[in-house]
This record gives structure tokens, C-alpha cells and sequence, in this order.
């Protein structure tokens, strides 16, 4: 491992996601964003995590990517809102470092979770690190808000053991209140999910004066039994 590589190492391998990271890809000319985003051979991580129990089953290894097209009122991470505040890595860099968990991860029936910021914002790297994954033989799980799922293929979603569906709000009004966004786009990502049959573990945050309404409540609630 080379210097360069060791510092990349550092920068990611945050002692917890809720780190605030700023301007860590600030230098990549705007053309290579705009590269990266179409080829998926760099993307932009805010940090990886190892040993979650809380992303998927098992005990994992996370990565975090920036970029996010939500507004979330109450993020507890809104430096992941902006692509360039993640550090740039190469997907070859990537499958290097998922790599070396491979083994620890089968024996501890954990897996690799790809999470953010909106992963999908960056979705052929999601792609080609998640295919990584499958090729490692590591179960993969993928955290979304849903809203880009139309940009995976049924092919790409076959890539993904888990989605991790959070939906911030069944009550139209009140999503757009609490994330700047339309929750249609997420209920028929999942509808499209329960038609393939894909597992989804449903995530809700409940968040006293924001989501808290038992309406609002139960209608995830129902949605998710549907």
C-alpha cells in the first residue's frame, strides 16, 4: 500500500458515520465529477463503517457515499447533501478494500451495506461496487429513500439481497414538508420491489413534531403490510 492509498484509508475509515466531512473532493475538476457519475469508476464516500449490526443482518461493513437530492429538516448528516464534501475513490480502490472483509463477513453472516447521502445519486458506482459484493460472495443490502429506484434496471436489482427502504413520510403534504421531495416516486419503487418480490425492510424515522402523527403513522404502517 502506497501513501496516497494509506491516506485515502484514513480519510474514510471514520470512527462514526455522523462525522462532519466537508470539501474532501473539492479539487476534482467538474468534468470528472461529471465522468464519474456517468462511468461509475470513482465515486465519492463520506466514510465506511465495520461492525454494524444495525444496516442488515449480521455484522457489517457500511459505506457511506455523499450526494443527496432530500432535504431532510432533521439529517443528522447534511454534509453527506453535497457529492464533493465525500472523498473521491476509484471503483477499482473500492473492491479492494470489500475485499479484505470478505471472509469475517461470511463467518459472521453479516454482509456489505451501501448507504449515504442517497446512494442512487451515484448509481453506476452503486452498481459496480454492489456487483463487486455479489462476486465476493458477500450478501449486499442497499439503504434508499427509493425516490431514483427507476434508475436500476431489474437486472441491477438483482445485485441487491436487502433494500433498506426508508420512507420518510406517507402523507404527500408532509413529505414535501420534512424532505423538499415527492413521496410517489418512493411508494412505487417499493411497490416495484414487493412485485419482484425483493426483500425491504421498511425504515421510519419518527420524529416528534415532523412525523409523529398517527395518521401519518398508520398509513406507513398499512402500506407496509399491503
Amino acid at each position: 500500500m502506497n501513501d496516497s492509498d494509506i491516506a485515502v484509508s484514513n480519510q474514510l475509515e471514520g470512527k462514526s458515520p455522523f462525522e462532519l466531512r466537508v470539501n474532501l473532493g473539492k479539487s476534482i475538476p467538474e468534468s470528472d465529477v461529471r465522468t464519474a457519475l456517468t462511468t461509475g469508476d470513482m465515486g465519492f464516500l463520506h466514510s465506511f463503517t465495520t461492525g454494524s449490526t444495525v444496516d442488515g443482518p449480521g455484522v457489517r461493513v457500511v459505506a457511506w457515499t455523499t450526494g443527496c437530492q432530500f432535504r431532510c429538516l432533521y439529517c443528522h448528516n447534511p454534509d453527506t447533501w453535497t457529492l464533493t464534501n465525500g472523498v473521491p475513490v476509484t471503483i477499482a480502490r473500492a473492491k479492494e478494500q470489500l475485499g479484505k472483509y470478505r471472509r469475517g463477513l461470511k463467518v459472521m453472516s453479516g454482509g456489505f451495506t451501501l448507504s449515504g447521502g442517497e446512494p442512487l445519486m451515484q448509481d453506476r458506482f452503486a452498481v459496480k461496487l454492489l456487483r463487486a459484493a455479489k462476486e465476493f460472495g458477500i450478501h449486499t443490502a442497499l439503504d434508499t429513500n427509493g425516490s431514483l429506484g427507476d434508475r436500476l434496471s431489474d437486472a441491477e436489482l438483482d445485485l441487491i439481497d436487502l433494500v433498506l427502504l426508508d420512507i420518510k413520510s406517507f402523507d404527500p403534504e408532509l413529505h414535501r414538508r420534512v424532505t423538499g421531495a415527492e413521496v410517489a416516486p418512493v411508494l412505487e419503487f417499493a411497490r416495484r420491489l414487493a412485485a419482484r418480490r425483493k426483500q425491504i425492510w421498511i425504515r421510519f424515522v419518527l420524529v416528534p413534531g415532523y412525523t409523529d402523527n398517527p395518521d401519518n403513522v398508520e398509513g406507513v404502517a398499512k402500506f407496509a403490510r399491503a
